[in-house]
């Protein structure tokens, strides 16, 4: 079944705290998790592992979250890669402009437990694989 296939996720966060968090919790629902500290880290990872989603924070050092969302969007093999904005910024205007960017969805952290974060992300991965 399809369900057996791990799937790949790279987590974006600079808080070493909810990263690990994060990863425990998608480690335990059968993920790969790789894990990058920052925007600049983040691109290369997901240009390298291709991964099924990616979860990014906004306020990253290096490279900010929409540097990081605009750059994989703009690049013919990243852009197809659905991509989560994962983030305390909770204003109308950073949505708007992560959703403009192409961002798939918007979870601000405090209002989702990483559970609900879970199936929303199997959510979108299935509607990802339907588009194919």
């Amino acid at each position: 079944m399809a369900e057996d296939k791990k799937y790949s996720l790279v987590l974006v966060e600079d808080d070493e705290f909810l990263a690990s968090i994060y990863q425990t919790k998608f480690d335990m629902e059968g993920f790969k998790v790789s894990i990058a500290g920052n925007g600049e880290e983040g691109l290369k990872l997901v240009e390298k592992k291709m991964p099924d989603i990616v979860l990014l924070d906004i306020l990253l050092p290096k490279l900010d979250g929409f540097a990081v969302l605009e750059r994989l969007k703009s690049n013919p093999k990243t852009k197809h890669i659905p991509v989560i904005l994962l983030t305390n910024l909770g204003q109308k205007d950073d949505v708007d402009r992560g959703v403009e960017l192409g961002a798939a969805d918007y979870l601000i952290k405090a209002h989702f437990k990483p559970s609900e974060t879970v199936d929303k992300v199997r959510k979108i991965i299935a509607q990802s694989k339907k588009e194919k």
